[in-house]
């Protein structure tokens, strides 16, 4: 997706693995091994480079053919296959078709827009070709400005996040794995991208594959809510506890749990412990509070709800342009 590689600590990386204890898959032929990815896919789209690479997929910049012999000046794509670890998995390119039809279901200004899910008959690889974008993820952001951001810069950022997630949540489409480094800052505005570990809600698109927990562990350590890590299925809950995550270490430039996991913060009940950060106009810090509770039954706080509160203007700051001190 980005142009630029970042160097990512290994806590925000999704860590991605075929559980050791799953029950064995039924029984079919094996696959035909993959090969090396050609530099060229179905006779269309040219490899130039390796974007990034994930718990499941890496990401290429390639330049579609067809768009160049038609004369666009603007050819390229980003191509996203699985990477190696995954590709000879045997569900492992239904996997990726469902990211391809849970993502192309969401047309939205804030989320990454995709172009189509093919299939290379020559090597049988799946990709999926999708917008090409520059500039840098918020993992990149926060590494420049470890301190956290100011208000009206948070706001800019979390405005238009929390607004992709609120509308792929009301249209039944969870993320799975909403982290810094699965939303970038483009020149025309924010995209969140990635939604590999994403599913859709129980009785929506009920005919897509769904990545099975129990088979198939897929978390990244920092962002994942407790209830994940304890085998409890995705919910839109889950994707809240992640955006808290994510939103207090943009306003204090610091993780709330620091190097520790959803489970290991709950078992020293941190969550009762977090302060609101100095950025954070205290409006907002119930919500985000809320947000960040480790107990999935007390997480009673929407995506929609934080965006409406992110939304309104800090009232201290009103109060001291109008000459009376913070109440």
């Amino acid at each position: 997706m980005n142009d630029v590689l970042p160097a990512t600590e290994a806590s925000r990386l999704t860590y991605f693995a075929f559980a050791a204890s799953a029950a064995p898959p039924v029984p079919r032929p094996p696959p035909k091994p993959l090969g090396a990815l050609p530099e060229l896919l179905t006779g269309r789209y040219h490899i130039e480079r390796l974007l990034g690479v994930g718990g499941m997929g890496a990401v290429y910049r390639a330049r579609d053919l067809l768009r160049e012999q038609f004369g666009d000046p603007e050819p390229w794509v980003a191509l996203k296959t699985l990477s190696a670890d995954c590709a000879d998995y045997p569900d492992a390119h239904a996997l990726l078709y469902s990211e391809f039809a849970l993502t192309a279901r969401l047309s939205h200004r804030h989320v990454v827009r995709l172009f189509g899910f093919e299939v290379d008959s020559a090597s049988q690889r799946a990709f999926i070709t999708l917008e090409l974008l520059k500039g840098p993820t918020l993992d990149q952001l926060l590494d420049e400005r470890p301190g956290g951001l100011p208000w009206t810069e948070l706001r800019d950022i979390a405005v238009p996040l929390l607004e992709a997630v609120t509308y792929s949540h009301s249209l039944g489409v969870l993320h799975g794995d909403l982290k810094p480094g699965n939303v970038l800052l483009a020149a025309d505005g924010l995209r969140l991208f990635d939604f590999g570990l994403g599913q859709a809600v129980d009785g929506r698109l009920p005919g897509l594959p769904r990545l099975c927990r129990e088979r198939i562990a897929a978390w990244t350590p920092r962002y994942a809510a407790a209830e994940l890590l304890d085998g409890a299925p995705l919910s839109a809950a889950a994707d809240v506890y992640a955006l808290g995550c994510l939103l207090f270490e943009l306003c204090s430039g610091h993780h709330p749990f620091g190097h520790l996991d959803a489970r290991q913060a709950r078992q020293q009940a941190l969550d009762r412990q977090l302060q609101r950060p100095a950025k954070l106009p205290a409006h907002c810090w119930p919500a985000l509070r809320t947000a960040l509770t480790l107990d999935p039954a007390q997480r009673r706080v929407s995506s929609a709800e934080l965006l409406a509160v992110f939304r309104r203007p800090n009232q201290n700051r009103l109060w001291r342009r109008l000459g009376f001190t913070d109440r």
